[in-house]
């Protein structure tokens, strides 16, 4: 399951740079996002990969090994609902720059070989 996971966090990673490299404003959002993607798998996958152990601490187990920790899965929850409301300011910037200046183009004009 880690190798699983550790490639689609690089997947993901590598996609979002590569977008984050075109010269189109909407490949530039979707390259944030799934570069947002990646770190919320990474940083969930920092409260340890386990099945069927509670977040929180049991007072009759003594083994901290047992548990997974809540932070991480907090920490991405919020993640998310924040990347959730910055890519729809994202869009909604990027359709008041395509109505004013007619193109999508990251330095706002197009460039043809």
């Amino acid at each position: 399951m880690e190798w699983i996971l550790s490639l689609a966090i690089g997947v993901l990673a590598g996609s979002g740079v590569w977008l984050l490299l075109r010269p189109r404003t909407f490949q530039f959002i979707m390259g944030l996002m799934l570069l947002g993607y990646a770190v919320n798998l990474f940083i969930f996958a920092m409260g340890r990969l386990r099945v069927d152990a509670p977040p929180v601490i049991d007072p009759s187990w003594t083994d901290p090994t047992l548990y997974t920790d809540p932070l991480p899965q907090a920490l991405v929850l919020t993640a998310i609902v924040i990347g959730f409301a910055t890519t729809a300011l994202f869009l909604v910037v990027l359709l008041a720059s395509r109505g004013m200046h007619g193109t999508d183009h990251v330095d706002g004009e197009e460039h043809h070989p």
